[in-house]
């Protein structure tokens, strides 16, 4: 299987903020991410992350972190560059 890299916007609410979801998604799913962006607070969090891996494992990854509470919108290119 070839290799997938994509960017998206993670909108997390009040109660995902306290966990450690990009620490666990590292270690459930095997993908390489590279925060580009982010902004968490107590109330809510917005964070731009790049993933790569497999198409497959990228699409469970993201399922998982919607299960979580997790809002997950692709990033427009060009949106988050430097």
């Amino acid at each position: 299987m070839a290799k997938s890299q994509a960017r998206y916007w993670l909108n997390f609410d009040a109660p995902s903020t306290r966990q450690p979801l990009i620490y666990l998604l590292s270690k459930k799913f095997d993908v390489v991410f590279n925060i580009r962006q982010a902004s968490i607070s107590e109330s809510m969090g917005l964070m731009a992350v790049e993933l790569e891996g497999e198409r497959e494992v990228i699409k469970e990854a993201i399922a998982w972190l919607e299960s979580q509470g997790v809002s997950v919108e692709p990033v427009e290119i060009n949106t988050i560059e430097g």
